[in-house]
């Protein structure tokens, strides 16, 4: 046991030391020198430059709005037209389709003109009837003068007739009878005369022209009658009142009976298009005609158009609406009124305009 014991310390000098473990390395005492100040100075950006761009932009939109007063309640209006026939009829010819542009006079449509043909010959035949009449009425004026002159003759043989009677009836060369006679044919030529004179008066009143117009009456009631009927046929052709785009012609159809007055046809007047913007009342206060205004439209991004204060409503809306609101009760509730106002446009789009397109309008008030 004592021999081995020398050999065990041989063995521990053969078996190499364990290493120690590496320590972590140390940052290098040059890197925070570098990064601190990037570090600090994004912080102060952070910490000051981000609300004083909140407070600019704070400030610069209540400085722009207190300028200003918009609204999205605001829609694109035209002129409107109702197209309706004045004489009632059967259509044989439409002429247009919805959306197309038609210039003014130009041909709609075209109602049986027939019927209203046979008036004017109608009226035309009684123009004639009328003329005759007249010539017979001056005819009975010549035969009456001839009538008066003849019964003036026979007043002048009755009176020398009852003048002889007369003196013979004082010398009593005659009978009462025969005196009688003579005086009751006087009588009567008189009363001839008198009957020839009214017939001959009566003649020469209805010969006589008007006191304004110069013709005989019953051939100017003739002539208007005439007149009438023909702008009745004139009507049977409706044409445009203006120049616009059509709308709602599907009421339109060949062989369709149309109602003198019923809406046929609109017309819509597309050149000369406004905006109405339903601005609420406590927008109003700094809103004056005149003032400029900008249009944009929710079918157009992006298109921007000029424009200003056409006129200011006169009324809310409510005040024109077919049932009126009645505050007049107990649980009455307060509620913003909305004023129409017109705005006009400064230029033309470059878009075409639509009748109802939803807009959004900007008045500048400063």
């Amino acid at each position: 046991m004592d021999q081995l014991s020398p050999a065990r310390p041989k063995a521990e000098e053969a078996t190499p030391p364990k290493r120690a473990p590496k320590a972590d390395p140390l940052p290098d005492p040059a890197l925070p020198a570098e990064t601190a100040p990037k570090a600090s100075w994004r912080a102060r950006l952070l910490m000051f430059g981000l609300p004083a761009l909140l407070i600019a932009g704070g400030a610069g939109w209540w400085l722009t709005s207190g300028g200003s007063v918009s609204t999205d309640n605001a829609y694109v209006q035209m002129d409107k037209v109702s197209v309706a026939a004045e004489v009632g009829g059967r259509i044989t010819e439409v002429a247009v389709r919805d959306g197309q542009q038609v210039a003014k006079g130009q041909l709609l449509f075209r109602i049986d003109g027939e019927p209203y043909a046979l008036s004017v010959a109608q009226a035309t035949a009684a123009i004639d009837a009328a003329r005759v009449e007249v010539g017979n009425l001056a005819a009975s004026a010549n035969t009456s003068s001839i009538d008066i002159a003849a019964a003036r003759e026979d007043v002048k043989f009755a009176q020398v007739t009852f003048d002889r009677q007369a003196a013979l009836m004082e010398k009593g060369f005659t009978t009462k009878a025969a005196y009688d006679a003579s005086r009751h044919a006087l009588s009567q030529a008189r009363e001839s005369v008198r009957q020839a004179e009214a017939a001959a008066a009566e003649a020469r009143t209805k010969l006589a022209a008007g006191p304004s117009s110069g013709i005989n009456p019953q051939v100017e009631a003739a002539r208007v009658q005439r007149s009438q009927a023909q702008v009745n046929l004139d009507r049977t052709t409706v044409r445009a009142p203006g120049a616009g785009r059509i709308a709602q012609s599907d009421r339109l159809q060949v062989g369709q009976m149309m109602v003198a007055g019923l809406p046929a046809v609109t017309l819509v007047d597309t050149a000369h298009p406004w905006v109405e913007a339903n601005f609420k009342e406590t927008d109003l206060a700094n809103m004056r005609v005149g003032q400029r205004a900008e249009i944009s439209f929710d079918a157009y991004p992006g298109l921007t158009v000029r424009g200003h204060v056409l006129t200011i409503g006169a009324g809310t809306g409510s005040e024109f609406s077919v049932l009126p609101a009645q505050n007049a009760t107990g649980n009455w509730v307060k509620v913003t009124q909305r004023v129409p106002v017109r705005i006009a446009f400064d230029e033309k789009p470059s878009r075409d305009m639509i009748a109802g397109l939803s807009a959004d309008v900007r008045v500048f008030t400063k």
